[in-house]
């Protein structure tokens, strides 16, 4: 086997990883501690231990985490366990690290510190799934769930960080730290998802109409994109159907539309988010 077959994607891996645990230790050290606002998954369990007892939070992360790939090992690779393992222990250290050595000034607003919070934790575990890994336990206590009932991942997910934020509320016998708890885990999920799936600025258009070659045409010399003209028939199966499938940037979607109505103004157009491509969309010469 080549070498570089598996030592440069690994390394890329590492590199994502180590890049988005220092982003994931900065949002809680910086922001989200200082605040006494939880997120969600391991982080924000770390946060609740280190409130209730004397423990470091990169030391209880380390607790809860560990043994949870442990006990989920069969469910996970191993290549994958131990990616996740270095972003934990790396995430851990530096949760502990970093205020000894960044000077960093207090932040007196709640929505700065919520925000910031959740960006760069986001950022941070984005970027560690980028890396093939996984950045706390609560997906793999998922699975383990998954395995032995017929709960969904992402209902355990979500009845965890629930807990999570319940718990942090009932700590401080305050309310408001729910809310931005919740406002942070919403920051949190949104980030993650652009970093995994990008800035959605392509939109996925399929068209239904008895005129898709004249249409398809036009796409094709005046967007300058291609497409497929898919066929099919109606659910009843008596008459035949013709769906143009084309993908097109954002801000030629009312060009898109002035073509296809000034052609048959009873098309039909259901337009979607194209949230990841791979390859081009445009017209190949």
């Amino acid at each position: 086997m080549n070498k570089n077959t598996w030592f440069l994607p690994e390394l890329k891996n590492l590199l994502l990883i180590t890049f988005g645990s220092t982003l994931l230790a900065s949002g809680v050290t910086l922001f989200l501690l200082p605040a006494k606002i939880a997120t969600g998954g391991t982080p924000g369990m770390a946060i609740i231990v280190h409130f209730l007892t004397s423990i470091s939070t990169g030391t209880a992360m380390l607790l809860i985490t560990v043994p949870l790939l442990i006990a989920g090992f069969k469910f996970i690779d191993l290549k994958f366990a131990l990616r996740s393992l270095y972003s934990i222990i790396v995430t851990s250290i530096l949760v502990d690290f970093l205020p000894l050595v960044l000077n960093f000034p207090s932040i007196n607003s709640l929505l700065l510190s919520t925000l910031y919070g959740g960006i760069f934790v986001g950022a941070g575990v984005g970027f560690i799934l980028k890396g093939h890994a996984s950045a706390g336990g609560t997906s793999i206590i998922a699975r383990i769930v998954s395995h032995y009932s017929h709960i969904k991942p992402a209902q355990t997910i979500l009845i965890l960080d629930v807990l999570i934020i319940i718990t942090i509320s009932t700590i401080f016998s305050n309310l408001e730290l729910a809310l931005w708890s919740m406002l942070n885990i919403y920051a949190t999920t949104q980030v993650i998802d652009k970093i995994l799936t990008g800035t959605g600025n392509e939109k996925t258009i399929h068209i239904v109409s008895h005129q898709t070659q004249l249409i398809g045409r036009a796409i094709s010399e005046q967007l300058e994109r291609d497409g497929t003209i898919l066929s099919g028939k109606n659910l009843t199966v008596e008459a035949k159907k013709s769906i143009i499938f084309v993908v097109v940037e954002a801000r030629r979607l009312p060009q898109l539309k002035s073509i296809v109505l000034e052609i048959d103004p009873q098309a039909l157009m259901i337009v979607m988010e194209a949230s990841e491509i791979m390859g081009t969309s445009r017209r190949l010469t």
